[in-house]
């Protein structure tokens, strides 16, 4: 039973990870790719991190994939955050970096 759950963990964060790559690759704006990949990356990693624990019990490996799961939802919301505002003061919210498309 914990295999299933487990591997339905790990496809549902792979589904957000693909969801988060067709954001990316779609979206036109800088700030609209930033809070796609933000916001799905962040989720489909809690996933696949957690089906990964669950599926290994509780043991040091676990342990391990919590504290990496609260890193990833500590720093990559403010990683976010700080490129926003350089885009913002770049002026690059048209997608342009420096007179080139991104």
């Amino acid at each position: 039973m914990i295999e299933i759950i487990s591997g339905i963990l790990i496809l549902a964060g792979l589904f957000f990870f693909l969801v988060s790559t067709i954001g990316f690759i779609r979206l036109p704006e800088t700030f609209t790719r930033i809070h796609a990949t933000t916001v799905c990356d962040t989720m489909a990693t809690f996933l696949t991190l957690a089906g990964l624990a669950l599926y290994s019990g509780f043991n040091t490996h676990s342990v391990k994939l919590i504290l990496a799961i609260v890193f990833i939802w500590l720093t990559n919301p403010t990683a976010a955050h700080l490129i926003s505002k350089a885009a913002t003061h770049l002026d690059s919210t048209k997608g342009s970096f420096y007179g080139k498309n991104i």
